[in-house]
């Protein structure tokens, strides 16, 4: 799978260091939401892609939704909406 294709999952681009990262993946966790996890630190097509979406920033997290749809640090509300939850 590329990097940038969900394949009809939930990606979740993250940095070991960021804080939203790890209360996001909670928040998924406590709300049964399966998702594969792209850490950026060592993947040079992954910060390609966080930079490309983020209007050239480091911005995480960035969720790729199953149809396409990305969210660039959402918040729990956006995120709830955009899952139909």
């Amino acid at each position: 799978m590329r990097v940038t294709e969900s394949g009809g999952e939930l990606l979740i681009y993250t940095t070991v260091t960021c804080g939203q990262c790890w209360v996001l993946k909670l928040w998924l966790k406590r709300h049964g939401v399966p998702y594969i996890e792209i850490g950026i630190e060592n993947d040079d097509e992954a910060r390609r892609f966080v930079r490309r979406v983020a209007a050239g920033y480091m911005s995480v997290p960035v969720v790729v939704l199953p149809d396409g749809r990305v969210l660039v640090e959402p918040s729990h509300a956006e995120l709830q909406a955009a899952l139909g939850r």
